[in-house]
């Protein structure tokens, strides 16, 4: 839905094999060194040196670096359809659905120094394509968009989605992004805001408030704009 969109839970993962474990520490030795160099600028020595894994290893696991790059910037999280689970259901309130989704942005800053690679490696891939940026759009940010869309549609009564819909999708996911992208700037411009107890727990109830006003001045709007009867040029007699 965002390029934060980006913005997800990692996944908390059960005890693994001796061979698992090697792989996962050579993801999260990846997602480290790629996140702060690009992909150019690292080996696969030196990961392998990070993970306390040989080289073999990654071509074992990965096939080779490209392979092993994909892995960093795609496993560590949870699955889209998990994300979209948070949000869709159709039982669900407007409030609760937006609690869902900000929770999609907010959980991952729970892990704390993994999130920030997670952030750092998509901005590197945005500004050093390798190709995986269009996967991103297509395989995440666009279906958790078309599900939100569609939770607004069912709020606000409509059978078909317009653009002020998606224009309010893209505004209120927004919300999360700047949160989850930029939270370095906040600490800078209102320290307190990230630091205080329960810092995300407060950001999460905020926004579900700022959203559902959101939600509200869209619907009043809709229910003041003239008809398109209203709107048609009057003919004369």
């Amino acid at each position: 839905m965002n390029p934060a969109h980006l913005l997800k839970r990692f996944c908390r993962r059960p005890q693994r094999s001796d061979g698992e474990q090697s792989r996962e520490r050579l993801v999260r030795a990846a997602l480290r060194l790629f996140a702060r160099q690009g992909f150019s600028k690292t080996s696969t020595r030196e990961i392998a040196e990070a993970a306390e894994t040989n080289v073999a290893a990654i071509s074992y696991y990965f096939g080779d670096k490209a392979g092993l790059y994909r892995a960093a910037f795609f496993e560590p999280r949870v699955r889209t359809e998990d994300d979209i689970a948070r949000f869709s259901d159709p039982r669900q309130t407007l409030h609760e659905a937006l609690r869902g989704l900000f929770a999609t942005f907010l959980d991952p800053l729970e892990d704390g120094d993994m999130a920030r690679d997670c952030i750092k490696l998509h901005f590197r891939e945005m500004l050093e394509p390798t190709g995986l940026w269009a996967d991103e759009i297509t395989q995440d940010i666009k279906p958790q968009h078309e599900a939100f869309v569609a939770v607004l549609c069912r709020h606000l009564k409509l059978d078909q989605p317009d653009d002020e819909v998606r224009r309010l999708a893209v505004c209120i996911a927004a919300l999360g992004v700047h949160l989850y992208v930029c939270g370095e700037v906040t600490d800078v411009l209102a320290p307190r805001l990230n630091n205080q107890p329960r810092a995300l727990a407060l950001w999460a109830d905020r926004l579900v408030m700022y959203a559902e006003a959101m939600v509200a001045v869209e619907a009043r709007r809709r229910a003041d704009a003239p008809s398109p009867r209203d709107r048609a040029p009057k003919t004369r007699k």
